[in-house]
């Protein structure tokens, strides 16, 4: 690991007006951020090297992303816990491919370097149990996959996010095994954690809105015959019963995608990859299927796009572009 030069650094931070703006980087106190972030990569940075390793990562290819991003986040995630004097609940909406996994899992061990405990957790812990899926698909044959609104346990969630803020330990972490019958998944044993700071709660949909319902006549493909937006409208009216779960969140981050279609590639790439590895993938006909399946249930840009402009609910945007490198960060752009 090089020495940081202080001053190109100090020049860099404060080049990226928006990014500045986010991090609340100033002419007067960068030196100090600096100083405070390069004491902080020289703690992180054995344990992150060990992370970048068992994930199949080079660090220095993502020691960049380190610096510039997830150190300056992670302070910045230390502080608002500081001044809420109760455990932090950080939303993190991201599709398929855009990294919230492992942006959660160096968050994690950021946090732990400033002496918070992180925990993730999934949308996707919060799946119904495979025999409730069952009854839920006889109910409504349209929820073929699990995923969209309508597959989760809501109140599951409200409680597990209730007992962390009002620090209750220990907690039960509910987890699910994408695994379990064939691929259809279910609950597996809960994770037992004490002592929880701040909880990096992800998913796919977390945070989104419901929007007007006649929006859904002139929707994008792939919503185009009167079925599709059947589906739609009822997706997002089931979108209602999750802003209870929302209304928890003490901030939201939006790992946003310049091309929503990037994620439809991204599946592909990571379906190929399984499949040279000697894994079970699905053919690129069978992705398209997949991902049109979830567009059609809560369409990016008409759920997602909106979203990001809407400073009331978001409260940082981390572009991200179709080679997976990050493009712009910001808090409320329209503002600044």
């Amino acid at each position: 690991m090089k020495e940081i030069n202080k001053q190109s650094a100090r020049e860099a931070a404060l080049a990226d007006r928006l990014r500045a703006k986010a991090f609340g980087i100033t002419p007067e106190n960068v030196d100090e951020v600096i100083e405070k972030r390069a004491h902080l990569l020289k703690s992180v940075f054995p344990a992150f090297s060990q992370f970048c390793q068992t994930s199949l990562i080079e660090p220095q290819e993502m020691l960049q992303v380190l610096w510039d991003l997830w150190l300056p986040l992670g302070i910045k995630l230390a502080s608002q816990r500081q001044q809420l004097e109760r455990p932090l609940i950080q939303g993190i909406l991201g599709g398929q491919g855009t990294g919230k996994t492992t942006m959660s899992k160096v968050l994690s061990l950021i946090l732990d370097r400033l002496g918070y405990q992180a925990v993730s957790l999934s949308l996707d812990d919060l799946y119904k149990t495979y025999s409730d899926r069952l009854v839920l698909t006889q109910q409504d044959p349209r929820l073929i996959w699990r995923g969209p609104p309508g597959t989760h346990d809501v109140d599951l969630g409200l409680n597990v996010l209730d007992q962390i803020r009002q620090s209750q330990s220990p907690v039960m972490l509910p987890r699910f095994d994408k695994s379990a019958f064939g691929g259809a998944g279910d609950r597996t044993t809960p994770e037992i954690v004490t002592g929880v700071d701040i909880v990096l709660f992800e998913g796919w949909f977390v945070g989104v809105q419901p929007i007007d319902p006649d929006i859904f006549e002139t929707a994008p493909p792939p919503i185009i015959t009167d079925e599709d937006k059947a589906f739609a409208r009822d997706m997002n009216c089931r979108l209602h019963d999750y802003l209870p779960l929302w209304e928890r969140l003490d901030s939201l981050i939006v790992l946003y995608p310049t091309d929503y279609r990037c994620s439809l590639e991204w599946r592909k790439q990571a379906e190929q990859q399984m499949i040279a590895a000697g894994k079970s993938g699905m053919s690129n006909a069978e992705i398209e299927q997949f991902v049109n399946y979830f567009w059609r249930s809560l369409h990016p840009e008409l759920f997602i796009k909106p979203l990001v402009k809407d400073a009331t609910v978001v409260d940082m945007v981390i572009e991200i572009h179709a080679d997976h490198s990050f493009g712009e960060v910001y808090c409320d752009r329209a503002n600044s």
